[in-house]
């Protein structure tokens, strides 16, 4: 495979300051250095390069938008956005890795969290010393997260929880489990440290997709947590859902990653297969697709750096990043299979990017909200009645 070349048809860098640009610059040559080089053979071992997280802490991928004295980089929200672009440019798993260190287990300790919780968590988590996992989604409630069933309960100077998580990104390798659980009937965060009695992470095998990312269950037979560890700032759903949102708001940047990985393979190889005497890319068909692709990205692109200036301003609402996710997943995987097309037999091979990143797509497009839920999300802000429920 050829460079990447840089997607950027309406010269949306020129909007981008000189830091966003040395941020994105720099995670860029590191993907295309240290994840591009090995991605292949974890993705075919389904193994995570676990060696790459000190890497990724030292470039300050972990909580960059946290303040410096957690040893996080301070960054805004747009310089976090390019970095999660670039990462899944490289792989959605890893981005996956960076987004739940980042969004779902060192936003909830330093949103709802005590000083001391900050204090003890977040320095480790930034350098990469210690793993998180967020756990919210459950065996029989995804969609629907207010029906969980996990209970947790006072018991003198400790909680005693009981239930199970399911699809949880570093679930089996996390250090901290940040697990939301109803406390006499008001869902509330607790940290639940590995090895603490009564929690197993058992590894779910199997997955056609994220293959080298670690999806785990998380389970809780009369976990025995001391009362410290429950996040005192959290209160009922919408504690979980905020963090879900800066998860969103990471993928809908993303996917926007997978995408130019896609369109510049298809690209590449267009303009370097020859049938019928010429180029493919020489036939009006092929141009279509590639158009296409460019047409999405670019709005695709357009949409997160506007959403990502409303996110510094305080401005974003929630309805906001459910467009973003929904349009820019939706298209990626669109543009994942276009690409597969014009590579033709080759598109299934391993030797390009275009096949693995499809089937991490199909995940990307139903976690963290499905298509469909983004969708009545939306509706319900169009028309002011919630149609799922």
């Amino acid at each position: 495979m050829n460079q990447f070349q840089d997607v950027d048809y309406f010269g949306i860098s020129s909007l981008l300051t000189e830091e966003e640009k040395m941020v994105r610059d720099t995670v860029r040559k590191f993907v295309d250095s240290n994840i591009l080089p090995i991605i292949e053979k974890h993705n075919r071992e389904g193994s995570f390069p676990r060696h790459l997280v000190k890497e990724m802490a030292d470039l300050g991928l972990f909580g960059p938008t946290l303040p410096p004295e957690y040893g996080c980089a301070g960054l805004n929200n747009v310089s976090y956005g390019l970095m999660m672009q670039e990462l899944e440019r490289g792989d959605s798993s890893i981005r996956s890795f960076a987004s739940v260190q980042s969004s779902l287990a060192m936003y909830p300790i330093f949103t709802f969290g005590s000083d001391g919780q900050k204090k003890e968590w977040l320095p480790k988590l930034a350098s990469g010393e210690k793993i998180g996992c967020f756990g919210l989604t459950e065996p029989d409630f995804g969609s629907n997260p207010s029906g969980m069933i996990t209970r947790a309960e006072k018991k003198g100077n400790n909680y005693i929880l009981n239930g199970a998580k399911m699809w949880i990104t570093n679930g089996t390798i996390a250090d901290i489990a940040v697990v939301w659980a109803k406390l006499d009937g008001v869902v509330k965060g607790f940290l639940v440290p590995k090895g603490a009695k009564g929690f197993t992470a058992p590894e779910m095998k199997g997955k056609h997709s994220l293959r080298a990312s670690v999806t785990s269950e998380l389970v809780f037979q009369d976990c025995i947590i001391p009362e410290e560890n429950i996040l005192p700032k959290s209160d009922g759903l919408k504690s979980p859902l905020m963090c879900l949102n800066q998860a969103r708001y990471g993928i809908a940047w993303g996917a926007i990653g997978a995408a130019m990985a896609c369109y510049d393979s298809a690209l590449q190889y267009s303009k370097s297969r020859i049938q019928f005497d010429k180029p493919i890319a020489a036939f009006q068909m092929t141009q279509e697709k590639l158009v296409y692709m460019m047409n999405e990205i670019t709005k695709g692109q357009l949409l997160n750096l506007q959403l990502g200036r409303l996110k510094d301003e305080g401005k974003v609402k929630a309805f906001q990043i459910s467009m973003a996710k929904r349009n820019n997943v939706f298209h990626a995987l669109e543009i994942a299979r276009m690409a597969r097309g014009i590579l033709g037999a080759n598109g299934i091979l391993d030797e390009y990017p275009v096949m693995r990143h499809s089937a991490n797509l199909e995940s990307v497009k139903t976690y963290e909200g499905t298509h469909e839920m983004h969708t009545l999300i939306i509706g319900e802000e169009i028309t002011g009645i919630p149609a799922y429920k």
